[in-house]
């Protein structure tokens, strides 16, 4: 591993924060001694892909909300993060808007009642899409990780579905469980 690979967990992302806090990646890059940022290139209402439909258990084409970002470390591109709602929670929140969310989504969706105990990941690796690949500033030949994660509420109910693409030689993904 090369001191510029980044070890991430799940866990601060998968927490609403608390009053007055930043948001999680915000938190995580300045706890290392960088700034992290987020440019966020559409916001709103698409046709749910069939992997979306699939995570949030709706039909293909269905109406649903989406953020999709660049996520930054430094002004430079790290992750490509599409993260996908239900209509139901999201239309006429401020999910479905451009603007920074204070404390960031999942500390929103919580406030509206959408708090989630459950989350299922899945990490692939493949080569990028000509589109990521320019995004990430990625050459020909170097691999992406991707994360699909859809975020569970008590009821088992979907609550939130990211898609997430970042360069496999930058990243390290960590997953501590507790048991019992």
């Amino acid at each position: 591993m090369s001191d510029s690979t980044w070890v991430s967990t799940s866990m601060p992302y998968l927490t609403p924060r608390q009053k007055g806090q930043s948001d999680a990646w915000g938190e995580e890059a300045a706890a290392r001694g960088g700034k992290g940022g987020q440019s966020i290139t559409h916001a709103g209402e698409v046709s749910a892909s069939e992997e979306v439909a699939g995570l949030l258990g709706i039909a293909v084409g269905d109406a649903v909300v989406v953020r999709r970002r660049v996520i930054q470390l430094d002004g430079e591109p790290c992750e490509l993060t599409d993260t996908h709602y239900p209509v139901s929670i999201a239309r006429g929140t401020r999910l479905a808007g451009k603007g920074k969310i204070p404390g960031g989504a999942v500390t929103l969706l919580a406030e509206l009642g959408h708090v989630g105990v459950r989350v299922r990941e899945d990490v692939t690796a493949r080569m990028p899409t000509a589109d990521e690949r320019e995004a990430l500033g990625l050459a020909r030949d170097e691999p992406v990780l991707r994360l699909s994660r859809v975020t569970l509420d008590g009821d088992d109910r979907p609550i939130q579905a990211d898609l997430m693409v970042m360069p496999a030689h930058r990243q390290l993904l960590r997953y501590e469980i507790r048991i019992g």
